[in-house]
């Protein structure tokens, strides 16, 4: 069984055609899925979602937060509305945490300050609630290790980690498991592959970040959409850059996200 533990299923991308989409990830024996919001107005959609489709993706759970390259549209009463959704959805066994959030310091528009707030906010919701967290982190790691050492924060996932070394353990240290895809397999991403060898198995989770990050082999065929269908390729991937078999990776990778995300395991057992 595979698991893809970050994927858009309501992106744009996939307007139309996601019937198609879930039936491929179905066939390629995808069984859990995790879907994150990344604005207020997507938070209704990604609970419809997870249960329209639960009956072929049995473990497709949903986290509710507001992305950082959102909080230039976001409004701050987007705060309350999102803690008003996870007070409600808090009996439902498919809302596993809060997410995607975190720091943008790559793309360029970007107001650092509404960043830092809703960031800030939302992990302070992630405390209240003993919630574990999906983040965002693109060359903002020391800032958001910093964010995260003022509080009694659930671990979670780092969401496509690319950092150092150091970074990485600082990571695991606070109780986050490491989100490694398509981009690890692409033969110039050696800091990456240099990453998914260096840690024990157990810190590592699978993800697509579909419909984005494709794999190598969609580049090479002009193919940009990812999708969830292709974590079985992806994973078997990786497991051939860490040197194990396919099943055992499938299993530590699988065990690994029910752990940090223990609701998840609730989920998946419905």
């Amino acid at each position: 069984m595979w698991i893809d533990t970050h994927c858009h299923l309501n992106a744009p991308e996939f307007s139309g055609t996601l019937p198609a989409i879930i039936a491929a990830a179905k066939e390629k024996n995808v069984r859990a899925i995790l879907l994150p919001a990344v604005r207020a107005a997507d938070f209704q959609n990604v609970k419809v979602l997870s249960s329209q489709y639960q009956d072929d993706i049995p473990g497709l759970v949903y986290t509710l937060g507001i992305h950082p390259l959102y909080t230039n549209q976001a409004h701050e009463q987007d705060i309350q509305i999102l803690d008003e959704q996870i007070r409600q959805s808090l009996a439902d066994p498919r809302f596993v945490g809060i997410g995607e959030i975190g720091l943008d310091y790559f793309v360029e528009g970007l107001d650092p300050h509404k960043q830092d707030y809703f960031f800030q906010a939302q992990l302070d919701l992630a405390q209240q609630y003993q919630l574990p967290v999906i983040l965002h982190v693109r060359r903002s790691q020391n800032a958001i290790l910093k964010a995260l050492r003022r509080r009694n924060i659930a671990g979670g996932i780092t969401h496509a980690f690319n950092g150092s070394f150091q970074q990485a353990e600082q990571f695991i240290d606070l109780g986050f498991k490491l989100g490694f895809g398509g981009a690890a397999t692409y033969e110039r991403a050696l800091q990456i592959r240099r990453l998914l060898t260096e840690f024990s198995l157990e810190s590592i989770v699978t993800e697509t970040d579909s419909p984005d990050i494709p794999p190598a082999w969609l580049k090479q065929e002009g193919i940009l959409c990812n999708e969830p269908a292709f974590i079985a390729r992806i994973a078997n991937a990786l497991a051939a850059i860490r040197g194990v078999g396919e099943e055992e990776f499938a299993s530590t990778v699988w065990q690994n996200a029910m752990k940090v995300l223990p609701r998840w395991a609730t989920a998946c057992a419905l």
